[in-house]
């Protein structure tokens, strides 16, 4: 009796909350955007009525002292939906049927209130997987998008005190680790989730929703804190209205007084080089739609594209590839070799494992490619010679020299891919073994799917790039290194190597680091980018 008393009690308030509270939210919605259609005037003076004072009326000056709390979503992004941070999650760290899932869930998601919502992304997006995976897209893939969503004015007023808290609604464990390591943020409060083990079971904590006023008392008492910086829905007025000053982020303000609220990358707190993840694009309900409208063709397009490269001659694998939409520009020819039965030496910047196969395309001659990371898959389908190194130097060396001589070769000496506009450090091994050496600065674009991985399947790599409507490829070739720069002048190969990393970033309008593969996936991925198999190390 007592069970049957609890289903009968459940299951009035799903229907009250998904049918009568969900649908009358719903009406009101419709009824609302239908008097603001009718009477634009009656829209734009509910707009004008402002509770507090936009954020540029701030003052940024002598803030050392001060204190400021805010939240993230709808302040310190400038979009207010957070719907494309769960789905980045569900693609990225759980599985493409997952992030269906999640998609089909938006009509649901658009008619229930504002903490049902959160509860539903929640549980779709976190059941089931593993508090490592989750920690790794917060980590690798969120950053990215966050820096280009801050909202510039509050991240200035934000930078100019002394102490930061963050009060959100969304699960901490998907800002905290950007907040911290972006913003200086001191403290994260944000709503916690249930694990059971090392896995999320989708359920809230036993604290629930966090409720962003009363946890702001909760923590500081009957202390108020200098600042307090919001979005201009009532809900966050409450909670501004708790300290000494408060401002709002105000969308209209910015378009009426000109001024931009984007955050450019030479303003970034930090600099974005690294970042992991197949998505190129912001996740929004409509993008996301799109991408899975796509797939089926982009998958059509890529299995037609790698066939081109594979098969066909140069010259019609370029003119098929170019119609199917890949774009391609080429700056430059190709070099002739000085010396007796020895060939050119290509260094390219390195953005995806098709580098040389573009490379080889573009002159219209089979070149050789070493590589020091490649799958079975890639070696299998690659139309060019490849040839696997060890890193162990000597015998690299002695690689290489043979292959100079019985051809032309290309090397990318930064070791692995960089997405960002920035060169990696270059290793000087190749300036020890040829003094015919043709720098190519390489760059890609795409706009759907990224072609590279740290921590991912890398066999999939060149699909995935070559998935995108429209995937771009810039190869300049640079004139011969003269010979007065290269080890037979009297220049040191660390020397060389320096030089020519210089010259292809000022070509490409790049920034070069001293940044190795090493560093790239202990960020990313959380090893040297080695795995042992057999007692041998091998590529990862």
């Amino acid at each position: 009796m007592v069970f049957q008393m609890v289903i009968l009690k459940l299951a009035e308030w799903v229907l009250y909350q998904l049918l009568a509270n969900s649908c009358y939210r719903a009406a009101r919605k419709m009824i609302s955007y239908g008097f603001s259609f009718k009477n634009p005037s009656l829209k734009s003076s509910q707009q004008q009525v402002h509770l507090f004072p936009n954020v540029d009326k701030c003052g940024l000056e002598n803030r050392g002292s001060d204190t400021l709390v805010c939240d993230i979503q709808g302040t310190l992004l400038r979009t207010r939906s957070f719907f494309p941070y769960f789905m980045l999650i569900a693609f990225e760290g759980g599985s493409i049927f997952r992030a269906f899932l999640l998609l089909l869930s938006c009509p649901v998601l658009w008619v229930l209130d504002f903490e049902l919502q959160l509860r539903v992304m929640i549980f779709i997006t976190f059941c089931g997987l593993k508090k490592r995976d989750i920690e790794s897209v917060g980590r690798t893939v969120l950053p990215k998008f966050y820096l280009e969503n801050i909202h510039l004015q509050a991240y200035e007023l934000l930078a100019s005190t002394g102490s930061r808290i963050v009060f959100t609604s969304v699960p901490r464990v998907m800002v905290e680790g950007f907040l911290k390591e972006y913003l200086s943020v001191n403290e994260v409060m944000g709503t916690e989730l249930h694990t059971v083990g090392n896995y999320f079971t989708g359920l809230l904590s036993n604290s629930g929703l966090l409720v962003k006023h009363r946890a702001l008392k909760d923590y500081f008492g009957e202390k108020m804190p200098e600042i307090g910086l919001g979005s201009s829905s009532l809900r966050d007025h409450l909670f501004i209205s708790l300290c000494k000053e408060a401002y709002v982020v105000n969308k209209e303000e910015n378009k009426d007084s000109g001024s931009s609220s984007v955050m450019t990358r030479d303003k970034y707190p930090k600099p974005l080089i690294f970042h992991d993840g197949r998505l190129a694009f912001l996740p929004t309900p409509l993008a996301t739609l799109s991408m899975f409208m796509w797939i089926p063709l982009g998958i059509i397009l890529a299995i037609f594209r790698l066939f081109v490269g594979i098969c066909l001659p140069y010259k019609l694998a370029l003119f098929l590839g170019i119609q199917s939409g890949v774009e391609l520009r080429v700056k430059g020819s190709a070099t002739t070799s000085s010396g007796h039965k020895r060939g050119v030496l290509y260094v390219c910047t390195h953005r995806t494992l098709l580098d040389p196969v573009f490379l080889s395309t573009s002159l219209g001659k089979p070149l050789t490619a070493v590589t020091y990371s490649l799958s079975k898959m890639s070696e299998i389908i690659a139309p060019i010679k490849t040839v696997r190194l060890t890193r162990q130097r000597k015998r690299d060396g002695e690689t290489m020299q043979r292959l100079l001589s019985e051809g032309d070769l290309v090397v990318c000496p930064e070791g692995t891919t960089c997405r960002e506009p920035y060169l990696l450090r270059f290793s000087s091994l190749f300036a020890e073994l040829a003094d015919d050496i043709v720098p190519v600065a390489v760059n890609t674009r795409v706009s759907m799917f990224y072609g590279t991985t740290a921590s991912g399947l890398k066999c999939l790599d060149p699909v995935f790039f070559l998935m995108n409507p429209r995937p771009s490829y810039h190869i300049h070739i640079l004139d011969k290194l003269p010979r007065e720069l290269t080890r037979a002048g009297g220049r040191s190969s660390c020397e060389v190597a320096n030089y020519i990393q210089k010259q292809l970033a000022d070509t490409l309008g790049f920034e070069c680091t001293t940044l190795t593969r090493k560093d790239k996936y202990m960020m990313l991925a959380g090893n040297e980018g080695v795995v042992q198999d057999n007692n041998t190390r091998k590529p990862a």
